[in-house]
């Protein structure tokens, strides 16, 4: 037993010994040293990784539902394989750019995407291609409104039915399921749009070709191009790489609304090269200079004087031009339409497309102007202007117009006369003829004047009657007394309408009464007459002068001479009755009584005389 026992005891200090973590496994142990370095040897065999990088994968395996990828961590990751729809040729051992959206999720799980990867790189692609101008290759998805849908490098850009040619296109889809070229011409990254243009590599490819093109044209030169475009003022026609605008007076001899009537796209035409600019690229082209100028098959017998046909085909506010032959046009101004002096409006005598005769009035082949008339194909009225409106004659007339002198009155097509506005009226001031007459309205003249060389007629109206001012010169005499009617009252006076309407000026202070107060309008009260102008046919009152005259008899004469027209003018107030202007036989009347009046007056006194 003692020996049994003294071999536990050398087994103790082993016991205290035991490595309890390698319990199961190999007995095979290694030191510290050894294992830090075998682990750092196992870590270089992983890859590092960092969320939201992008990195090459390999595919190790397909599911039916997924790829495994492999990315040298130490997880694989999983894609589905809807992200790989373009690529249907996919196969285990193919490298696949990924993007790591995170190195484990709540279960472990490396997570990976192909798309959003893609999608990056596509944006950097397209970046490199903006700023490097580089030619790109794209795949026409679709047309949509104003374009077509690319696909460039996975991203759907927008190419502008504007950028696909140089010239309009008209069907965007004979495009669509095509390959084509383009260069980036615009990106918006805020909101991941992207422009991209065909248009640009053949403007390019064109440029060189229009250098060429340019460099080999003359004036004169006669070309087959192709209308492009056409405007309302012109048309753009493609010359085999350049263009140059056939403008539409360059298009027909003839009168023409729009190159639309002549010319239709895609036409192929002869033109003729105008003029051209190096420098600007522009170049001016005709079509017209191709056929005869129509001015060279005019008949060389026409002459001034001539009468011509047409038609016309414009009507300006100046007048109308009618086409004699076709490219040849004549103006007929609006004042050889009638002999009327009268401003009116060509419209009053023409149309578009009325077939006309006119007489040529001009004719200017080198400069190619005509100008014709239509009034001389009618006797001129004032040919007989002397015979048929005398001086004295009296006639009806038309207004027409009116002027701040005068009223412009027709009395025939093609004579016309001016009323002048003293003219109007014997007693009534006018102001303006508006307030006498109106237009349209007819009246009746009297023939003043007749200037034949100037074409002008010298009209009244007042005329008609007899001067009522000879008579007023016997009845208004100075001093004599008459009711009248204050009309408005102003800071100068006002007017007073005396009997046979006759209006006389009464100043501010002699419209003060005897109690001091001054007239108010339509106040009727006496006046006396101190001054009287036949020549300018005015007449100036007082009502002060009444009560002034009685304080200083002085001034008005005799007693006896102050009753005697007393008398008189209430034996005119009692026996003549208001008239009118127009009442000429009580104006006579009242002659005839105040001529008897004097006469008797003589008799009586004799010694007066």
């Amino acid at each position: 037993m003692t020996q049994n026992t003294t071999k536990i005891q050398r087994a103790q200090p082993a016991t205290s010994e035991f490595d309890w973590d390698n319990v199961g496994k190999s007995t095979d142990t290694y030191k510290s040293d050894d294992q830090n370095r075998m682990e750092e040897m196992y870590g270089q065999t992983l890859s590092t990784v960092v969320e939201h990088d992008v990195l090459m994968g390999r595919i190790i395996a397909l599911t039916g539902k997924e790829a495994v990828v492999n990315i040298g961590f130490k997880s694989d990751g999983l894609i589905p394989l809807s992200e790989f729809r373009h690529m249907p040729d996919l196969k285990v051992g193919d490298e696949v750019e990924v993007y790591v959206e995170t190195q484990e999720d709540k279960n472990g799980q490396l997570i990976l995407s192909h798309k959003k990867a893609r999608a990056l790189k596509s944006w950097e692609r397209v970046n490199s291609a903006l700023e490097k101008d580089e030619v790109i290759t794209g795949y026409v998805k679709c047309r949509t409104k104003g374009g077509l849908i690319v696909d460039v490098f996975g991203i759907e850009a927008f190419l502008p039915g504007s950028q696909i040619d140089v010239k309009p296109i008209r069907d965007y889809d004979v495009f669509v399921n095509k390959t084509m070229e383009f260069k980036v011409v615009k990106i918006n990254n805020e909101f991941k749009n992207v422009v991209v243009s065909h248009k640009v590599l053949i403007e390019e490819e064109l440029e060189s070709q229009k250098a060429e093109i340019i460099s080999k044209l003359e004036k004169g030169q006669v070309l087959e191009g192709t209308v492009k475009n056409i405007t309302s003022y012109g048309v753009f026609m493609d010359l085999g790489g350049v263009d140059g605008l056939l403008h539409i007076t360059d298009i027909s001899w003839g009168r023409i609304n729009h190159p639309e009537e002549v010319l239709q796209l895609d036409q192929k035409v002869n033109v003729v090269i105008l003029d051209f600019d190096d420098e600007k690229k522009r170049i001016a082209l005709g079509l017209k200079q191709l056929t005869a100028q129509p001015w060279d098959a005019l008949d060389a017998n026409l002459k001034v004087g001539d009468k011509v046909k047409g038609k016309v085909v414009v009507i300006a506010d100046y007048g109308a031009f009618v086409e004699v032959i076709p490219g040849v046009e004549g103006l007929i101004h609006v004042s050889e339409m009638s002999w009327s002096q009268h401003l009116r409006s060509p419209q009053d005598f023409l149309k578009k497309d009325d077939e006309v005769e006119a007489v040529i009035l001009t004719l200017d082949r080198e400069e190619r102007k005509m100008s014709l008339g239509l009034k001389q194909l009618m006797p001129d009225p004032w040919g007989q202007i002397s015979s048929k409106y005398p001086v004295g004659s009296r006639h009806k007339a038309k207004v027409r117009n009116f002027t701040n002198f005068g009223v412009f009155v027709e009395l025939e097509e093609g004579i016309d006369g001016l009323i002048h506005i003293s003219d109007l009226s014997w007693s009534k001031k006018v102001k303006h003829p508006s307030e006498f007459t109106k237009i349209g309205e007819e009246i009746e003249v009297v023939v003043l004047e007749v200037d034949i060389e100037h074409r002008r007629l010298s009209l009244g109206h007042k005329q008609l009657e007899e001067n009522p001012w000879d008579v007023y010169e016997s009845l208004f005499k100075l001093d004599s007394i008459h009711e009248g009617v204050v009309g408005k009252v102003t800071d100068k006076g006002a007017v007073v309408t005396l009997e046979h309407g006759i209006e006389a000026f009464a100043p501010y202070r002699h419209l003060a009464k005897e109690n001091g107060a001054t007239a108010k309008t339509d106040e009727r009260l006496p006046f006396k007459v101190i001054e009287f102008s036949k020549e300018n046919r005015k007449v100036i009152v007082s009502h002060a002068r009444l009560f002034e005259d009685v304080k200083n008899p002085t001034k008005s004469g005799s007693e006896g001479e102050g009753e005697s027209t007393a008398k008189s003018i209430k034996k005119v107030q009692g026996n003549i009755e208001k008239s009118t202007l127009g009442d000429m036989g009580v104006l006579s009347a009242l002659r005839s009584e105040l001529a008897s009046g004097e006469a008797k007056s003589k008799e009586e006194n004799p010694d007066n005389n």
